[in-house]
């Protein structure tokens, strides 16, 4: 079954702030919170609000959404990740219920909310290319620095023959609190344990190399295909090439951010290029042929006929962009421009001043036999 907008479950508007929708949450956990609601029904639609909840209470996760949809949640992040970021512990203790055990204790099984190791950081790097690289494809090498698994422990963060104790904080509960009677009912608050980070446990004797965070910080180079016809604002996702997983869970992911380089010959609209090309006024009036680079490196010959006026523009088909991840080219559109002499010799300058002789009587003519043609008609 398709997920239903999260916007739509929670009730709210798009351009809602976060205080509505935690408002909003609240409100519908109040409803449907397995302990006040035992219908399977019930059970349903707080996960349903739940989820929409823990996306849209952390900024980026919302920004991902609005742009890519259910889309760009289910790529990025485990379902656990999304809820482990999530501020529930406020709002259920408002309301009198138990912590955030609960909810990881009816999405994952007991226990999945501690001691579950996380995904991977997903990561990015921008590239800046050319546009002949963009028109041809590329390979370049990205250097970048990311966490990675402590070779020393293999990632446990303990020290090799050590391993873990209980938490001597919350007594391996994830969690401290206390609950309170009141004429009004329970009140309970319970928030996440800060010597264990809601594990339950810690390490006895960390690891000397990673201080027992599992992970290590480490140059990472990688070799990356840009794939022809890339245009500026694409991501390119390499899978596994983020950083480390907790404890073997799994990496996340690198993204190369693309900016195409602006080109001094050539504008980009989608798969078809500009070009302006500089004509004198002799080209422009008799016609001529012109040698046309393109973005291959050749050149295209471009014919012009006689009287071809300033702005006209002429397809090249086939000879613009390839199509990213499809088949075959964009254009190259030809944009004829007139260009007037800024300097001329005695010789051009005489020859110019007979041109205007002759404009000037052919525009003569001109008037005369429209004065003539106005006339007849009054007549």
């Amino acid at each position: 079954m398709a997920k239903r907008d999260y916007y739509e479950v929670l009730g709210v508007p798009r351009n809602a702030s976060r205080e509505e929708i935690k408002k909003a949450y609240r409100r519908l956990a109040l409803k449907y919170h397995p302990d006040r609601n035992k219908s399977k029904e019930a059970e349903e639609k707080f996960k349903e609000i739940s989820e929409a909840y823990a996306v849209l209470s952390d900024p980026e996760k919302r920004r991902l959404y609005d742009m890519y949809g259910h889309a760009g949640i289910d790529e990025r992040y485990s379902q656990e990740d999304i809820f482990r970021s999530a501020r529930f512990e406020d709002i259920f203790a408002d309301l009198g219920f138990g912590g955030i055990d609960r909810i990881f204790d009816m999405f994952f099984g007991r226990g999945a909310a501690r001691g579950a190791p996380r995904r991977g950081a997903d990561l990015r790097f921008d590239m800046e290319i050319t546009l002949e690289e963009a028109a041809k494809g590329a390979e370049k090498v990205v250097s970048y620095r990311r966490l990675e698994t402590c070779s020393h422990c293999g990632g446990s963060g303990a020290e090799p023959g050590s391993g873990r104790v209980t938490c001597p904080t919350c007594g391996g509960r994830g969690s401290v609190g206390f609950t309170q009677r009141t004429p009004f009912g329970t009140y309970s608050q319970f928030t996440t344990c800060s010597r264990c980070g809601g594990e339950g446990s810690i390490i006895a004797k960390p690891c000397r190399e990673c201080r027992g965070s599992g992970r290590v910080e480490r140059l990472r180079r990688l070799s990356v295909k840009i794939p022809p016809g890339v245009d500026s604002g694409a991501r390119l996702r390499l899978a596994g090439e983020g950083e480390a997983g907790e404890r073997g869970a799994p990496p996340g992911d690198l993204y190369i951010v693309v900016h195409v380089r602006e080109h001094e010959l050539f504008k980009r609209a989608g798969s078809d290029l500009y070009i302006e090309v500089p004509v004198t006024f002799s080209q422009a009036a008799l016609g001529a042929e012109l040698e046309v680079p393109t973005i291959d490196g050749d050149t295209e010959r471009v014919k012009i006929p006689p009287g071809t006026q300033t702005g006209e523009v002429f397809r090249l088909r086939g000879r613009g962009m390839p199509v990213l991840n499809g088949y075959g080219r964009g254009d190259l559109l030809v944009k004829v421009v007139v260009r007037t002499p800024t300097k001329l010799t005695k010789e051009e300058r005489e020859l110019f001043e007979r041109l205007a002789e002759l404009e000037k009587s052919r525009e003569k003519g001109l008037f005369q036999r429209i004065a003539e043609g106005v006339r007849g008609t009054f007549r």
